[in-house]
């Protein structure tokens, strides 16, 4: 079947499906929020959400250009004043290298298992962060550590390409830096922007032969803007203690999420 006539039918099969707008509408909203309260952090969803009615390679592809969206409008408000540029340029070689792999095996790399990975750490780092609040545990702001900023960029640019679950690294190592709120939140944006958009040549070749996922992203693209405005919202409202609390909720829920979606399909 031609590209556009697949195209086609797959819009129209979409745009009638209840659960492509219930659950994958709600979610590419709630990707967006983040985006602009936290920037990111809930992007770990969106692979395992919209796979409840499309297959996980095809729910990648949906979602990498609407992320690429996100940062467009997220970075209208965290502009290069908001932005650690020291720690960026630690955090970039690691990204580059982390895409690339993640490219090179993004054909024959069960994501399952790297959801397994990041969703175990995710989890674990978020449920400490929260033990240590508990018990009013404060430490010292981190300084800047290229070896693991390095390791941090790497891990999440290969888990951003595979299942755009990168952000759980680059937030413990940005949350060990005390930055402050807006520095943390637009260093957090400007690294998956820049991330997002080198996804998007290779993405691109994937999507040619998938005029299905181009299809969900262009219908779920209107929802970007909305739910990135919620998030700004949201981030204007909250202090330092509450934009972490909110990131470390989110970890905990994309952790679980992660976890919970993996071991189910990994099971017989």
């Amino acid at each position: 079947m031609p590209f556009f006539d697949a195209f086609t039918a797959a819009a129209s099969q979409q745009a009638a499906s209840p659960a492509f707008w219930l659950i994958g509408g709600l979610t590419v909203f709630v990707i967006a929020a983040s985006k602009g309260a936290f920037g990111g952090g809930a992007a770990s969803l969106g692979v395992p959400m919209l796979s409840l009615f499309m297959d996980p390679i095809g729910a990648a592809i949906v979602v990498a250009p609407l992320v690429s969206l996100m940062d467009m409008f997220t970075l209208r408000t965290f502009g290069p004043s908001s932005w650690s540029k020291p720690d960026l340029r630690v955090l970039m070689p690691g990204l580059l290298l982390g895409l690339a792999v993640g490219w090179l095996a993004f054909e024959w790399i069960d994501p399952r298992f790297v959801a397994l990975m990041i969703g175990t750490i995710s989890l674990a780092f978020a449920l400490h962060w929260f033990w240590k609040r508990h018990r009013k545990v404060v430490l010292d702001a981190m300084p800047i550590r290229a070896a693991w900023a390095f390791v941090a960029g790497a891990v999440s640019g290969f888990t951003t390409f595979v299942a755009h679950s990168g952000g759980p690294p680059v937030a413990m190592y940005l949350m060990r830096r005390s930055l402050g709120k807006t520095l943390f939140v637009g260093t957090t944006a400007a690294f998956f922007t820049i991330g997002n958009l080198l996804k998007l040549g290779p993405y691109a070749i994937l999507m040619a032969g998938r005029p299905d996922a181009l299809a969900g992203a262009l219908l779920y693209a209107p929802i970007v803007p909305f739910g990135v405005w919620l998030g700004l919202r949201i981030h204007h409202r909250l202090s330092y203690d509450g934009v972490m609390l909110a990131t470390n909720a989110l970890l905990i829920v994309g952790g679980a999420r992660l976890i919970w979606q993996a071991i189910g399909s990994l099971l017989p």
